[in-house]
């Protein structure tokens, strides 16, 4: 019973995160379509002069900003406001609002007149991911056991990969169909998957910690702690729950009290997006054109990203709770800063094609099994059940903010930069990642939120699990 209820659940809820990743990546077959359609008729905004001055382009600066960027700045404001209505009503009527907004972004994108409408549906389908960041991992991170808790929030991350190649697929097969208006479609298309799980979500109960700590309703959440785990002590479950609430302080959230998760999830964050991640999904397309791939052929070797990232992810997933976290960030740190000084390579040299092809894909499976597999899981357990939340919203706030930074100055970055440039950047970056790993990330592996809590506060935790790590 427990692990029907928990699988249907989890299961659910991580649907959110194949929303979440056909969403990001499906307007790569967007982009050259849509700037070869308005792109003579992008004004220029004076506060993308200021914002980009290295570039004189203003249809790089709107396209990066309006078109490719939009959608990420909605995912900011999710993420930095997606604490508060699940706080305020809960996981689970959280999780049905944000299929909703897919759902008007798919439909009202795909329809859309000018670049404006066009920016605005993204921007709407952005608010969608961002929240989806912050409810999906603190719902199953609240209903997981510990020892499971890994596996089962990186469920999460194998939907974002998963609908990320099936995005890929489904942009290069609507291309071959669909003429002009395959943009269009492609995105959408979205609207199906969309509408489906709206009416799943409707199936799953909210957080027992919600209706504990929140909702102050003790009996439903005793209910929901016996669906979850039959033979488990309710009362001592109950008793933990409410203890690490006990000790309430007037301090906010950006007190001393929290600076060490408070700067774990900054940093973890931070990372991620400087890895470049973002830069290869958004702009694969360009980056293999530039390559000396043929214009045509870009979409179709965009594909192997997709499935590269998928089996790695499901690798990742696999070992999480085995390795534990840190060891993943070990081996994703060193895959990053070897494949991205490989692409650099690739392009310094003019060994162009399908190394750089293949460059770039075990970039995408060194992020896969390490920051793909980790982000999600770490931030959603290193935050006391008082402020989780508002934890998750500011790590995953601080992931958006760079994720969308990056994908605004992308094009213009481009004109005014060598591709070798950014990519010795990047790994600059992924060696100084590798250095927080080693001497500063805790490993949080097997232990219960509540005993990380305890860690993570400075106090000693009787926890044999985490001893021995």
């Amino acid at each position: 019973m427990k692990n029907q209820n928990l699988t249907y659940w989890v299961i659910t809820v991580a649907l959110a995160g194949f929303l979440f990743g056909f969403d990001t990546i499906v307007i790569s077959g967007a982009d050259l379509p849509v700037q070869k359609l308005w792109g003579d008729d992008y004004p220029c905004v004076r506060f993308l002069e200021i914002l980009m001055p290295f570039s004189d382009s203003c249809a790089d600066r709107f396209h990066g900003f309006f078109i490719m960027s939009m959608a990420l700045w909605g995912t900011v404001f999710g993420a930095l406001f997606g604490g508060v209505p699940c706080d305020k009503f809960g996981r689970k009527r959280t999780l049905f609002w944000i299929g909703v907004l897919y759902l008007v972004s798919a439909i009202g994108s795909g329809m859309a007149s000018d670049p404006f409408m066009f920016s605005f549906f993204r921007f709407i389908g952005g608010v969608g991911v961002g929240a989806s960041s912050v409810a999906a991992p603190i719902y199953i991170s609240e209903i997981a056991p510990a020892e499971d808790r890994g596996r089962l929030v990186a469920t999460y991350q194998f939907n974002i990969v998963f609908g990320i190649l099936i995005a890929f697929f489904s942009n290069y097969l609507i291309g071959q169909y669909m003429g002009e208006v395959a943009w269009r479609w492609m995105l959408g298309i979205e609207a199906l998957p969309a509408l489906a799980y709206c009416i799943m979500v409707l199936g799953v109960p909210n957080s027992p910690r919600w209706l504990l700590l929140k909702k102050g309703d003790e009996v439903g959440a005793r209910a929901l702690l016996g669906k979850l785990d039959p033979l488990g002590n309710i009362n001592e479950k109950v008793a933990a729950i409410r203890a690490s609430v006990q000790e309430k302080v007037k301090s906010n959230f950006f007190s001393t009290k929290y600076s060490k998760p408070i700067m774990l999830a900054f940093l973890l964050a931070f990372f991620n997006q400087v890895s470049g991640i973002n830069f290869v999904l958004y702009y694969a397309p360009r980056i293999f054109e530039s390559a000396g791939i043929d214009q045509s052929n870009t979409l179709l070797a965009s594909i192997p990203i997709g499935v590269v990232n998928l089996v790695f992810t499901l690798l990742g997933m696999y070992l999480i709770d085995r390795l534990g976290r840190k060891q993943l960030m070990l081996i994703g740190s060193v895959g990053y800063i070897l494949t991205l000084l490989g692409v650099a390579w690739s392009f310094s040299t003019g060994a162009t094609g399908v190394i750089v092809v293949g460059f770039v894909t075990a970039f995408v499976g060194a992020h896969a099994i390490g920051q793909g597999a980790v982000i999600w899981v770490f931030i959603s357990e290193i935050f006391p059940n008082t402020v989780r939340a508002n934890g998750m919203s500011f790590g995953t706030g601080t992931h958006w903010v760079m994720a969308a930074l990056i994908t605004m100055m992308t094009p213009a970055v481009l004109a005014a930069f060598s591709t070798v440039s950014i990519f010795l950047f990047f790994a600059g970056m992924m060696v100084l990642q590798l250095l927080w790993v080693i001497f500063f990330m805790p490993e949080t592996k097997g232990v219960s939120l509540e005993d990380l809590q305890r860690k993570l506060m400075g106090e000693t935790v009787n926890d044999s699990s985490n001893r021995k790590n």
